[in-house]
């Protein structure tokens, strides 16, 4: 390699000596010779030199000395313009890397022949020397060179050097003879720009040209900025040849193969351009017929470079593209015109838009107008999911119905929204597409959708963002208001929206008062023993005696009774619910998961309401017992009654509480932030399902039912189940009393049969059995029956023992204490838990419950506290442990 990098230095010096070293007329041909080989020789040795210790290689110094040598001592401008011009494109040259060397090189060489640049005595004229330094080399010879003859002779100089060459290279200096002339490649360059290879330019690879090894260094560095577009076109018109991907990509493709073929107009007019200029060249002078026809390799890469700028972007999308599809596609493209700097890559990149995103815009507008997906590569930004993926996010059940086709049939791809449109737009073209998809299939208004598309539909196209504006706002308008419309007239969502919350939210207070009266019964009996015909006779009963025989046949056909699954030990009232059907497509807002809170709060209410009707019913009966049978036997039960009463009191006060709160508080303000929420100008449909499952978990977790932290439900349980047991307890009590007090009336009416009979009122048996403090003499006396007596033995013996009946008033009142007891505990334990709570309506429940502080709010440990303390007490322990 350096062998061949010096013969090439030899090469060039020798050329450059021919042309400056001055011929003299009085000298013969062997004086010429040796003054031109004393020349080389000492350029050599200038040029091989280790270096000059003295000077220090400044290209700025050295040509400032070059500068005052030409200008002259009558400082001559325009020659100084002159050298500055050729310096500052020496300056440019990437393939020359010893500059500095150069310029001393010809600063020695003035020294020696003190040379004018552009003197009479110049051996070559001033363009001459300026073209030597250009980048393609000299375009023509110097019209003053020496004759032709000499020159031949000067460059076969030294015999034995020449014959040294020709041993060390094998004939370098033939082959030499035989490297391309720059007419020659010009003939073959319209085909290497086409990627086809020639007899010089032949590519190796589809990356790759390979150049004739005996080209100059100036041909070598213009052919390879004439071989980038050559290698890009090659590449691309592969890619663009390809018949894979999807409607964008080919629209892509397209795109691409309109840009390569203007790219092939140019070289086609280069190509005229150069076969223009062959036809002009004149054998006899090659170059100076080059330059005459304007055409050189140095100019085709002029002529080459916008273009070399466009495949080079091309060629960058290309390879970037090759893992996008879609609107990622066009959102790569689309970077190109909004965030590059360079006015021709976004202009080059705007133009590629408007070809690629034509297929984008026919799926736009087909979903926009007609509701329908017309993509079959999934190259939108929308994509419809199968029944598989449909199943496999909602488990294997799915959500069924209108609610899975309008929230599960189809999906935003985030990644597919391109940049040219807004995530906002997307979100709105989404929600336009999928409602009108909604109204043919959902609710079968196919008419209405092709009526709206032939009337509205318009062509959609890159660049007119107003007009794509003011489309979508206009579709997004008239599709809501249509789906609006038809939810709230023809499905009467309002209606039945009104109907749950009377029925399954115990709104009608008088059907559920009937209903209650009419089953209660039969749901006092074992679950295994309820039917579901009596059941629905009952309901029946309840709508045709109450306010609800005035609603519509179509709500009233979808209210029904039904069983829970039965478990062993249940009765009527734990397994009995109504039911209120939602079919599509008003179950896209009131949804399978909604119907089933609606169920859920209703048996909660429904649980409640019976804890009051049970607790109203024995406080009527003991209220109406008291001025009659309870005040005759005030004696023996009376302060039971009181403490029972008071009792009771509490009760029925915490249950209607309970009830105002869920059912005014809760219920109804929610009721009310739905209807303000539906009735919204422009409101959407995903709008009122949002707005109905907020309600819905307003209604769950205030109505204590859906709090994560306290189990309110398992607390109020509790309660309603201590209430249920005090109210049997206070019925054994009424049926004790009662029997007390039957006993009595017998005991009476035999006082009056034995006097009216003409003996004692008494017998001795009788005031034994009656009044003897001695209780073995009552035990003796109320043990034997007296034969006489018409009346039977009382049910309940007050003040026997020895007898199982001795312990029914005690085990009531005992009992009856414990669950009074439980009920406070219980109570207080609430009080604590909403007194606590983050929501300020549960403050208010437990401020309303426990108005006048009857009640001391106790508030439980948690988990979480009870292991703080445990892991704080450990340590002591631990300490203790080792004290000891």
């Amino acid at each position: 390699m350096a062998t061949l990098h010096r013969e090439r230095v030899e090469h060039a010096l020798n050329e450059l000596l021919v042309r400056i070293v001055p011929e003299d007329a009085d000298d013969d041909e062997e004086a010429a010779n040796q003054r031109f080989e004393d020349a080389f020789a000492f350029a050599m040795d200038e040029l091989t030199a280790a270096g000059t210790p003295s000077l220090v290689p400044d290209v700025h110094h050295i040509a400032s000395l070059i500068d005052r040598k030409v200008s002259g001592p009558r400082n001559d401008q325009q020659k100084s313009a002159r050298l500055h011009n050729l310096l500052s494109r020496l300056e440019t040259q990437t393939v020359l890397d010893q500059k500095w060397r150069m310029l001393y090189f010809l600063y020695r060489l003035s020294d020696n022949s003190e040379p004018a640049i552009d003197g009479p005595e110049s051996p070559a004229p001033a363009h001459a020397f300026q073209e030597a330094f250009a980048k393609p080399g000299l375009s023509q010879l110097p019209v003053t060179a020496p004759v032709p003859d000499k020159v031949e002779k000067r460059r076969e100089r030294r015999p034995q050097d020449a014959a040294k060459e020709q041993q060390s290279n094998g004939g370098h200096a033939a082959k030499a003879a035989m490297a391309p002339s720059e007419p020659t490649l010009l003939r073959e360059l319209p085909f290497t720009l086409q990627g086809y290879s020639s007899t010089n330019l032949i590519f190796s690879s589809s990356t790759a040209l390979r150049l004739p090894a005996q080209l100059p260094v100036p041909l070598v560095s213009l052919l390879h900025a004439l071989a980038e577009p050559a290698i890009l076109y090659k590449g691309i018109a592969d890619f663009v040849d390809a018949s894979h991907g999807g409607l964008i990509e080919q629209s892509f493709r397209a795109a691409l193969a309109k840009e390569l073929r203007a790219y092939l107009g140019l070289v086609a007019t280069l190509e005229g351009q150069i076969k223009r200029a062959l036809t002009q060249l004149s054998e006899a002078s090659p170059h100076e017929g080059m330059g005459k026809a304007g055409v050189t390799l140095k100019r085709c890469v002029i002529w080459t470079r916008e273009p070399t700028m466009g495949l080079r972007l091309m060629s960058l999308i290309v390879e970037e593209s090759k893992s996008k599809k879609g609107g990622e596609l066009i959102a790569l493209i689309h970077s190109f015109s909004l965030n590059h700097g360079d006015p021709y890559v976004m202009t080059f990149a705007e133009r590629l838009l408007s070809d690629v995103t034509r297929p984008f815009y026919d799926m736009l507008r087909q979903w926009v107008y007609d509701g329908e997906l017309a993509d079959p590569f999934g190259e939108f930004f929308v994509s419809e999911q199968s029944e598989d993926e449909i199943n496999e996010a909602n488990g294997n059940e799915g959500k069924g119905g209108a609610t899975s086709v309008w929230e599960d049939k189809y999906r935003l791809n985030d990644k597919m929204v391109p940049t040219i449109v807004t995530e906002d737009f997307a979100k709105k073209v989404f929600l336009i597409g999928k409602t009108l998809n909604f109204i043919r299939y959902g609710c079968g208004d196919a008419a209405w959708v092709d009526t709206y598309s032939k009337e509205a539909s318009k062509e959609l196209q890159y660049g007119d963002t107003a007009n794509l504006e003011r489309s979508i706002g206009d579709a997004y308008k008239t599709t809501m208001a249509r789906l609006i419309d038809l939810m709230a007239n023809k499905f009467k969502l309002f209606d039945h929206l009104q109907a749950l919350k009377q029925y399954m939210l115990l709104g009608a207070g008088d059907f559920i008062a009937v209903l209650m009266e009419s089953l209660s019964s039969n749901l006092d009996r074992p679950a295994n023993t309820q039917y579901r015909h009596t059941l629905t006779a009952q309901l029946e009963h309840a709508v045709r005696n109450s306010n609800a025989q005035f609603d519509t046949s179509d709500v009233l056909r979808r209210l029904d009774s039904r069983m829970l699954e039965l478990s062993h030990g249940e009765i009527g009232w734990d397994v009995f619910t109504l039911e209120y059907k939602i079919d599509a497509p008003v179950d896209v807002i009131v949804t399978p998961f909604g119907s089933k809170q609606y169920l859920k709060v209703f048996n909660f209410l429904w649980r409640v309401k019976r804890v009051e009707f049970a607790l109203g019913s024995t406080w009527r009966r003991c209220m109406t017992g008291a001025r009659g049978v309870l005040g005759t036997v005030s004696d023996r039960v009376g302060s039971d009654w009181k403490k029972a009463r008071c009792a009771m009191a509490e009760m029925v006060h915490f249950v209607n509480q309970l009830q105002h709160y869920i059912l005014f508080e809760v219920i109804e303000s929610s009721w009310i932030d739905l209807q303000k929420a539906l009735n919204k100008p422009e409101s959407t449909l995903d709008d009122m399902i949002e707005a109905h499952a907020k309600y819905l978990n307003n209604i769950t977790r205030k109505g204590l039912l859906g709090s994560s932290s306290i189990d309110f439900t398992g607390q109020l349980h509790e309660l309603l189940k201590t209430m249920l047991a005090y109210k049997d307890a206070v019925d054994g009590l009424y049926s004790f009393s009662v029997a007390e007090f039957t006993r009595r009336q017998e005991h009476a009416a035999k006082i009056e049969t034995r006097t009216a009979g003409g003996r004692w009122g008494l017998s001795e048996k009788d005031a034994h059995g009656t009044s003897s403090p001695d209780p073995f003499g009552e035990s003796r006396a109320a043990s034997r029956h007296d034969a006489d007596s018409p009346f039977p033995p009382p049910l309940l013996r007050i003040g026997m023992t020895g007898t199982a009946e001795d312990d029914v008033l005690p085990a009531l009142q005992k009992r009856l204490s414990h669950l009074t007891e439980d009920f406070k505990v219980r109570i207080c334990i609430l009080l604590g838990d909403l007194v606590h709570s983050p929501d300020g309506e549960l403050k208010m429940l437990a401020v309303n419950i426990n108005f006048n502080d009857v009640y001391k709010p106790e508030r439980r440990r948690r988990k979480g506290e009870k292991k703080r303390e445990k892991e704080k007490e450990t340590p002591k322990v631990a300490a203790v442990a080792v004290a000891a």
